[in-house]
């Protein structure tokens, strides 16, 4: 069977990467969107002594979860003066590259609301103008860097929205270990987990392909061994940079599927329960490794490569693992009844992102 791979991110990584920044722009005038303690770390100071007059502004109010509450001010600000900027530089975890996505879809009126009103149809659309968007990931876990996604909440209407059109792949990625040192335990742990999901939910996916498998097998296997010493050892320069590619073979991998079952789940875990996404998407992993066994020979094949031949021994391990980073794996730790947590999955089953789960498949 014919396969195809896709991804248009140049991508550079590695200790010191984010020096080749100014190369990158070749002198365009940008505006940054980071998160608040981005000042306190140095790092703003830092990317202006590194752009010097092409930074022409920071954002640098982003929000976990971007929400429509917050984002419609900032995008209107944005966009009324279309030409002011050249490009975006998004410089944090999933939050602020999610963020700098909605900033660079412009609509014909400049405003958010027509914004959001596209994204409520769920159909692609041409955006009225893009602004070249280089992703700077501070966390090891997101994948945005290298993905068109975002994701866009509105917690007041227990709604999400998905942005993903051929324009809002970053242009750029610059994956550079030395930013993520400062990242706390919790959040080393939370993010490592999202990358952890990203991998594996691209292997039990309907769009997994043999180079998708490629980046997702060894960025599970590295995720393994490395985040439970990463914890232990959060200024390890090494650690940290095996976790940044790590994270950066996850999205390459779930890039081309996009994710499944389990991140399905997630959202309705975040909007109703307030779980952290690195957590809510990662819970249910062994849930959903058990449900996606014997469905596909094809997908065996890559899942026992990862967990060997024993269902149960694989579904222990990946519950161990969890565990021994202090995350608790079942539905009822967080308060959902078996009754309700069935019926979650059932949702999540016919959602947009778990009809790409290969059980969904197998059960129509």
């Amino acid at each position: 069977m014919p396969h195809a791979y896709h991804n248009p991110v140049s991508i550079h990584c590695g200790r010191g990467s984010l020096e080749r920044l100014p190369t990158i722009l070749a002198g365009r005038r940008v505006v940054v969107v980071t998160f608040p303690e981005a000042r306190e770390l140095g790092l703003v100071s830092r990317l202006r002594e590194l752009l010097k007059d092409s930074l022409l502004g920071v954002i640098d109010d982003v929000r976990p979860n971007p929400d429509v509450a917050h984002l419609s001010a900032l995008y209107n600000r944005f966009w009324q003066s279309p030409e002011a900027c050249d490009a975006i530089v998004a410089v944090g975890g999933g939050s602020a590259i999610d963020t700098a996505k909605a900033l660079m879809v412009g609509t014909a009126s400049g405003q958010f609301d027509e914004l959001v009103g596209l994204l409520a149809t769920g159909k692609p659309f041409a955006p009225t103008s893009v602004k070249p968007l280089i992703a700077v990931p501070t966390t090891a876990g997101t994948g945005s860097e290298v993905t068109p996604w975002a994701t866009i909440w509105d917690a007041a209407r227990q709604k999400k929205y998905s942005l993903h059109l051929d324009a809002t792949w970053p242009e750029a990625a610059i994956v550079d270990p030395e930013l993520m040192l400062s990242v706390p335990a919790g959040t080393t742990v939370s993010t490592g987990l999202d990358a952890l999901s990203h991998a594996l939910e691209s292997v039990w996916n309907v769009n997994a392909n043999p180079i998708s498998d490629t980046f997702a097998i060894s960025a599970v296997q590295d995720i393994f061994e490395c985040l439970p010493a990463l914890r232990a050892d959060l200024g390890n320069i090494e650690l940290r940079e095996r976790m940044a590619l790590a994270a950066l073979k996850a999205g390459l991998a779930f890039s081309n599927t996009k994710t499944a079952l389990a991140h399905s789940i997630s959202y309705e875990m975040t909007l109703r329960y307030g779980l952290a996404h690195g957590i809510a998407c990662s819970f249910t992993l062994p849930i959903v490794l058990e449900k996606a066994w014997a469905r596909s020979p094809d997908r065996d094949r890559t899942l026992q490569r990862l967990f060997g031949p024993d269902l149960a021994a694989g579904a222990r391990r990946l519950r161990d693992f969890l565990q021994g980073l202090g995350v608790k794996t079942e539905f009822a730790d967080y308060g959902v009844a078996d009754s309700e947590a069935a019926a979650m999955i059932a949702r999540a089953m016919d959602g947009a992102r778990g009809k790409n789960f290969i059980g969904a498949v197998s059960a129509q």
